[in-house]
């Protein structure tokens, strides 16, 4: 399949700042001779590079990589090669590679995130006789507000974003005046001290220190921010003035058609980068992409939809920085058209197409600071912990495999909200747990059910009698499947032991499961019901252990007590006293909840 992108499209995909300079040739081919394949992935980087940034084919050094799955598939097995600047066609062999283990740190601790919102509103006054002038009235109104960006009198407002600068600085104001220009070397400017030091600034002024990144956790809460307000100056004059109106000559009878665009524009910049450079290289010209993409998904049909189009930006699994996106709100996220725009970024992008990464719920928030819930106590009632697996100690399992939930999930568990379920209400407490998984990534939009909700879905589909509703009654894992089915349209796969002591002959195939799905499991054996997060298992010595989520915890939200208690931890069928985990005189079903195949 073929996708076409205009440059300004990609250019908006992709934050000023990072630019492509490698591309990548995968192939399973024995035929391909090594010298051709590389010399593909070179002239694809040069075609881009000459597309997107104007260069011509020998002013960059670009690296090209193979990959040859017949030799292997991971990145490990990649081969590099670099085309000099002035040697197009001369490869030189890399021989040595070295693999940041965190290359996230390597990224935000020298860089930082430009954030720009701007308003814009185009009234447009076209022939009432004539409908087809309106696309050259909107098109001549996209370019003033282009030359405005460049105009000498714009000031450009920057700031630290979420935290105060430092010693409480005050925002620097740069003028369209005061960006760098082409100027002959006989030319002499006389500047003030205060624009002469406005102009020596750099981003790392907003900023204490270098920031030292010691878990990386997301872009969200652990990137330094720099926000951009942008004015135009109408009155052209530093002096007071009247306040002015602006004149739209029209030759005849006229019609106004108003559009109203929302720019938003991440950008990324070294901390040493200056704050004029900033703007005049990367800022305005994010800017112009964006409102030449916009333009270009409007123009065709602007009188009959008039689209209400909208930037938003995700950070997908692998990806160490943003990419934006620009989706039309007429439509709901499950309606076709939208569907249809996620698979091609999907496409794009080299992301899976059986989870939705690109929803506007995914989107990040870089407008104000989300508060962390991991590792902290938080009051009953106002927020449940999340993931609380991460960072508890290794299973023991000597040369085993880990093979883990994927993505994010709340701890679910007894007393909850006030709710008396001790006794009974552990398998409810499971399904909520699961039913979490899919909100947070944004399978549905569903609320997580309390327990009187899952008796009556159970009832409506029939499993149930009416007295079911308000009882104390257990669930199994047959009564979670229904309930996934009916409330989410999600399907199970159940696995049937006859005893506990055959658990760990289905650590291959859940291991597996978490490879593959990454839902949460729920095991359900005689009275008691668990949440598998993960099995840690070795294929030689058949030593394996189940990292289990208790529901069965009775205390508050306090993620070290949980943890001590060993309500969340790895567990072996047989510890070492002796002690069995799982019960050998009764029967286990679990249930591996299957991942949708959506966007």
């Amino acid at each position: 399949m073929e996708i076409y992108l205009s440059e300004y499209e990609i250019r908006s995909l992709l934050p000023r700042g990072f630019e492509v300079i490698g591309a990548v040739f995968v192939h399973n081919n024995n035929e391909l001779k090594a010298e051709k394949v590389i010399h593909n992935a070179i002239s694809a980087v040069r075609n881009f590079r000459k597309t997107v940034y104007g260069d011509d084919n020998e002013s960059q050094e670009v690296i090209g990589a193979v990959l040859d799955l017949n030799n292997g598939s991971s990145d490990r097995d990649l081969q590099f090669f670099i085309s000099r600047r002035g040697h197009p066609s001369s490869l030189v062999k890399v021989c040595t590679v070295i693999y940041e283990d965190h290359p996230e740190k390597k990224v935000w601790d020298r860089g930082c995130i430009v954030r720009c919102e701007l308003p814009v509103k185009l009234p447009l006054y076209y022939s009432s006789t004539n409908t087809n002038d309106v696309e050259g009235v909107y098109a001549r109104a996209i370019e003033d507000v282009e030359r405005k960006l460049r105009d000498p009198d714009v000031a450009f407002v920057i700031e630290a974003q979420d935290k105060p600068s430092l010693g409480g600085l005050p925002p620097i104001i740069i003028h369209g005046i005061d960006l760098p220009a082409e100027l002959p070397d006989n030319a002499f400017i006389i500047e003030s001290a205060e624009e002469s030091l406005v102009k020596s600034l750099r981003c790392s002024y907003f900023f204490s220190e270098s920031k030292d990144i010691a878990s990386f956790s997301s872009v969200e809460e652990d990137v330094d921010k720099i926000l951009v307000s942008i004015m135009f100056n109408m009155s052209r004059s530093e002096k007071p003035s009247a306040p002015l109106a602006e004149y739209y000559p029209a030759n005849g009878a006229a019609k106004l058609l108003v559009v109203n665009h929302k720019l938003e524009v991440l950008l990324y910049a070294t901390k040493d980068l200056l704050l004029t450079e900033m703007v005049s290289k990367l800022l305005v010209p994010g800017l112009v992409d964006q409102l030449h993409s916009l333009k270009n998904k409007i123009l065709p049909n602007l009188l009959k939809q008039h689209p209400r189009l909208s930037p938003y930006h995700f950070v997908p699994p692998g990806f160490l920085h943003p990419i934006t996106a620009l989706y039309e709100l007429r439509y709901g996220e499950t309606e076709l058209e939208q569907v249809e725009v996620r698979r091609s970024l999907h496409l794009r992008l080299g992301l899976p197409f059986d989870r939705p990464l690109l929803r506007i719920a995914n989107a990040i928030n870089l407008s104000s600071v989300k508060e962390n819930t991991r590792g902290k106590s938080i009051p009953k009632g106002s927020y449940l912990l999340k993931d609380v697996h991460l960072g508890i100690p290794s299973s023991g399992v000597s040369g085993g495999y880990a093979s883990l939930i994927q993505g994010s999930y709340e701890y679910y568990h007894y007393l909850q909200d006030g709710f008396d379920d001790s006794g009974w209400g552990c398998a409810y407490r499971s399904l909520q747990t699961i039913i979490s998984w899919f909100r947070q990534q944004h399978y549905t939009s569903v609320d997580v059910p309390s327990h009187r909700e899952i008796q009556q879905a159970l009832v409506e589909i029939g499993d149930k009698d009416p007295s079911f509703i308000g009882s104390r009654e257990w669930i199994g894992a047959i009564e979670l499947s229904f309930v996934l089915d009916k409330l989410l349209g999600v399907s199970c796969k159940v696995i049937n032991v006859r005893s506990g002591a055959e658990l760990p002959e289905k650590c291959r195939e859940l291991a597996l499961h978490f490879e593959t799905q990454g839902t949460p499991i729920m095991i359900g054996g005689g009275v008691l019901a668990y949440t598998l997060l993960g099995v840690d298992y070795n294929e030689v010595s058949g030593d394996c252990a189940f990292l289990i989520l208790d529901p069965h915890y009775t205390g508050g939200e306090d993620l070290k007590k949980i943890v001590n208690g060993g309500w969340c931890g790895w567990k072996k069928a047989v510890d070492s006293k002796g002690k069995h985990f799982f019960l050998h005189d009764k029967f286990y079903n679990l249930l591996l909840p299957q991942r949708p195949n959506m966007v």
